[in-house]
């Protein structure tokens, strides 16, 4: 795709219908413990919303709480991305996605009845599993204008943290492989380590085996921070599962399209999706919370990885996410386009299985019926021109007989 194309025209307008809908909703107090949130870079004067952490301070001993505060607009995200142009395509009926995080509220607004979660995957105390599962399958409820990008898909949590929200390689690793062995045909990851794991590595490859396709964030959601509070050197260039073989990674972009600076950078990333200021669901309640960060991109591109696999069920995971890359929008980090990934042609090659529905057809086989045919209308034309010429010649000769007149 080219720079104005018509996901990025669609982006440049969303600041906008910001201003006009107020679909950019401010960030209020923190969802957990009393530390003030911080502001979202785009928060303007949309509605108070509850802030989502990645983790809380096992100190606080406070759990997310139930908002209060609905969104009545579609959130900015959903706008940009045409989320509801891609679900006449596919809602992603059939698609069971794992998400590996802090675990997912079975009862959460949206998910009721297809959430898969056991033991301490169904206690979401920090409430980020659930706002990502909502990101990518919830729902529209009465109320409120969000939704996520598959909203028939089905969810099976798995723990990668402990109760707080601290990601472990053990614990998201064997996250991945539980989600594998339910059935998950996506598996969402929130975290983004410093460091591999053989068990990680083990993990993900038998999930390339099992032929499921694996998103991770390709940077953490905030800076590392040593013990004492300040940082704790240089940030890794490269983060896990993220930089795996297979893994699609996925950094965030706000509303104008750019990454913040206050994170780390990536050396790498192959997709970007919103993840500033972004609208979602809590454990708890009917009211809209908030959330930023490449783990919330990740989770806005695993949706549509359930839109494709359940549209086009033939591509593998390695296809699906070529296919999801192939249709981007152009950009630094190309820019994930969820309706584009359903209905684009692709020239044969751009996906490695065939696919009738989308490609053009063949041209049909050579048939010699057609040269014959002019060979034989080419004949009968020049056996008539030397048929008028004889029939010429005799009638000359024929009337001079009858005249009497010789031959000059």
């Amino acid at each position: 795709m080219t720079d104005d194309s018509p996901l990025l025209r669609r982006l440049a307008l969303v600041p906008l219908l910001g201003a006009v809908l107020a679909v950019t909703p401010t960030v209020g107090a923190a969802a957990a413990g009393d530390a003030p949130a911080t502001p979202s870079a785009t928060a303007s004067a949309g509605p108070q919303l509850p802030l989502t952490p990645s983790s809380i301070d096992s100190g606080s001993g406070t759990c997310a709480k139930a908002s209060t505060t609905q969104v009545e607009a579609t959130p900015w995200a959903q706008l940009g991305l045409d989320v509801a142009r891609a679900n006449k395509y596919s809602a992603g009926d059939g698609v069971l996605v794992g998400v590996v995080d802090t675990g997912v509220a079975p009862q959460a607004a949206g998910l009721s009845g297809r959430v898969h979660a056991e033991g301490a995957a169904a206690q979401d105390c920090v409430g980020h599993g659930t706002f990502l599962a909502g990101v990518i399958a919830a729902s529209a409820v009465p109320g409120s204008g969000f939704a996520g990008v598959a909203p028939k898909a089905r969810i099976v949590a798995e723990r990668g943290t402990d109760q707080f929200g601290r990601p472990s390689a053990d614990l998201v690793a064997q996250g991945i492989e539980a989600a594998v062995a339910a059935g998950a045909k996506v598996v969402d990851v929130s975290a983004a380590l410093s460091a591999d794991t053989s068990a990680l590595r083990a993990a993900l490859k038998h999930a390339a085996a099992e032929d499921v396709l694996v998103v991770a964030p390709a940077a953490p959601d905030t800076a590392p921070e040593s013990t004492s509070g300040q940082s704790s050197g240089p940030p890794p260039a490269s983060y896990w599962p993220a930089a795996s073989d297979g893994v699609l990674s996925v950094l965030d972009v706000d509303i104008n399209g750019a990454h913040p600076d206050d994170v780390p950078q990536p050396v790498h990333a192959d997709l970007a999706a919103p993840g500033d200021g972004i609208t979602g669901i809590g454990p708890k309640g009917k009211g809209n919370h908030v959330a930023n960060g490449p783990s919330v991109a990740a989770a806005f591109v695993a949706g549509a990885a359930a839109l494709v696999r359940a549209h086009l069920p033939h591509l593998t995971a390695a296809q699906t996410a070529a296919r999801l890359e192939a249709t981007a929008a152009h950009a630094s980090v190309p820019l994930l386009d969820p309706s584009g990934a359903l209905d684009t042609v692709l020239p044969t090659g751009a996906s490695a299985a065939p696919d009738a529905a989308l490609h053009l057809p063949e041209p049909a086989p050579t048939s010699h019926v057609v040269p014959r045919a002019w060979a034989l209308a080419g004949a009968c034309l020049l056996l008539g021109v030397l048929a008028a010429g004889a029939m010429s010649v005799l009638r000359v000769r024929t009337s001079r007989r009858r005249t009497g007149a010789k031959p000059s």
